[in-house]
């Protein structure tokens, strides 16, 4: 549940958004449940960087502002119920997530 919760942190201190999940679920990886929802917020943390990258370039052509800001709706929303899907103990898979580790 803290591994969903962390993605907020990213809001007000990016790389902080950035490493504490990863941190997280390391320490923490042997735990199957654990060791899974850390590759699902890591395939999310992937993919959210490759869509901001996106979403940067086509600023300059203001298309990017609006991926910019479904992005961070998404952020939100994915880390919330992703942690609400953790505490009942159900694994959930982040919509829109680039799947680079198996889970």
């Amino acid at each position: 549940m803290f591994i969903h919760l962390s993605l907020l942190l990213g809001l007000v201190f990016p790389w902080i958004g950035l490493i504490v999940p990863i941190v997280l679920w390391l320490v923490k990886k042997e735990e199957p449940f654990i060791d899974q929802n850390g590759r699902i917020v890591a395939n999310w943390l992937i993919s959210s960087v490759i869509y901001s990258i996106v979403g940067l370039i086509l600023a300059a052509v203001l298309v990017g502002f609006f991926i910019l800001l479904a992005l961070v709706i998404c952020h939100v929303v994915f880390a919330i119920i992703g942690a609400m899907k953790a505490k009942e103990g159900v694994l959930w898979h982040y919509p829109l997530s680039i799947k680079f580790f198996k889970v």
